[in-house]
């Protein structure tokens, strides 16, 4: 078995090929942005559906619930969806089913149906958003970190339009935004369908069990836990950002969110790289998880201050940004095993996370929400500070993991099971 896959991945971003990427990376990259205007296109208009379908904070926050908890299980089959039938028909597997299932969101009459129709989008996503990063890892041009901050540069791009998008389809009808969804996806359906080559299964078929046992390896399993209490914070700040601006329409949330999402964009690719280069890519991890929560914090004893929420908000998009391009070069820096095992074991932990998050921080609001606005920021700052304990714990071992030093190596045994690298 071998090891020097883990050795280069804490060294420092190079940065003269990002922009020389194959025509298969831009492609999936362009429909990686279209696929994550998805999740902030229905940010603005949060308070709005709860007025029209006459639902609670927490009976909407269910829309994130549903979409984050079946694209979290669904990520354990991603890989054996790809490796039976290939990346590019399970990317083009997974926008179809977007597609349908935000149409018939946008078709609905109750909180139920569009919740019940989300948990069909979150399939569709976990089939696409899981093969398109591996996809783009495998496929990109300077290596893995090159391949991670344009995934998560794409990420950024997408979530920044989407709250415009939203927010100005929005004014005209909640319903807006789930077709705008449906029509944007055909349009990547249409690229990825185009431009992306064929790509036949290859190698080594995955089963269900392979997320499980790279669990098994602590490196991975440490990572994907603190990304679980991150994506509570992350999450609250969707969630609970809008109902926390009672004095803002539709627009004017998606302005906020759309300068939320720009700072994602521009951190990931442009301010992680050098924070990694600086301290090192654990230490920079935690670094910026103390940053949010502080952020988190603030919003949380400020919360009757609007201008200090919504400053807030914008800002905490550096700190997601940036760790989002580190704790997941990180997972696939310390995964001894194939990047689409890796992939779908992390996002099966993390996203329980995304589920969690958005249904108790809004919960906490109570009736009426105004009475404890403060209470889901500090929800979201007690899980994030969560997470920065769990990484700073374990730093000593992820450190070790990056430099290709495992405190247990796995056996030749073990690495069939799980499926080396190499």
């Amino acid at each position: 078995m071998t090891t020097h896959a883990h050795q280069t991945h804490d060294a420092p971003v190079q940065s003269g090929s990002f922009f020389s990427q194959p025509r298969a990376v831009w492609a999936v990259a362009f429909a990686c942005v279209i696929a994550f205007m998805g999740i902030g296109l229905v940010d603005p208009i949060l308070k709005d559906i709860a007025v029209k379908l006459d639902a609670t904070p927490s009976q909407v926050s269910l829309m994130f619930t549903s979409y984050m908890a079946i694209m979290g299980v669904a990520m354990l089959v991603t890989g054996v969806v790809s490796s039976r039938i290939g990346p590019k028909r399970t990317l083009l597997s997974g926008l179809v089913l977007i597609i349908v299932f935000a149409a018939l969101a946008g078709s609905s009459s109750s909180v139920g149906a569009v919740v019940g129709f989300r948990a069909g989008w979150g399939l569709g996503n976990a089939l696409f958003v899981a093969t398109a990063l591996a996809t783009i890892v495998m496929s990109a041009t300077g290596g893995t970190a090159q391949a991670i901050i344009l995934f998560e540069a794409a990420l950024g791009i997408g979530i920044a339009s989407g709250p415009l998008v939203g927010g100005l389809l929005g004014e005209q009808s909640w319903r807006g935004p789930f077709f705008g969804v449906s029509v944007l996806m055909t349009i990547a359906l249409a690229a990825t369908a185009f431009f992306l080559p064929s790509t036949p299964a290859s190698g080594r078929r995955t089963s269900l069990a392979d997320p499980f046992r790279a669990l098994r390896h602590k490196p991975l399993l440490l990572t994907a836990l603190t990304a679980v209490f991150y994506n509570i914070g992350f999450f609250t700040i969707l969630a609970a950002g809008p109902f926390a601006l009672p004095g803002s329409g539709i627009i004017q949330i998606g302005w906020i969110y759309f300068g939320w999402g720009v700072l994602v964009a521009l951190t990931s690719v442009f301010v992680a790289p050098r924070v990694q280069r600086w301290c090192g890519t654990i230490p920079a991890v935690i670094s910026t998880l103390v940053l949010f929560m502080l952020d988190l914090a603030t919003m949380a004893a400020l919360a009757d201050h609007q201008a200090v929420v919504i400053v807030g908000i914008v800002l905490s998009g550096a700190f997601i940004g940036t760790n989002n391009t580190l704790i997941t070069e990180a997972v696939m820096g310390v995964a001894p095993v194939e990047r689409p095992v890796a992939s779908a074991a992390y996002s099966f932990v993390r996203f329980s996370g995304g589920a969690v998050g958005p249904y108790v921080a809004l919960k906490l609001f109570g009736l009426p929400p105004d009475e404890h606005v403060h209470a889901p920021f500090v929800f979201g700052a007690v899980m994030v500070a969560i997470g920065v304990a769990i990484m700073a714990s374990g730093s000593g071992v992820l450190t070790r993991a990056l430099e290709g030093r495992h405190e247990s190596p796995i056996t030749e045994a073990e690495a069939v099971l799980v499926g080396d690298l190499d």
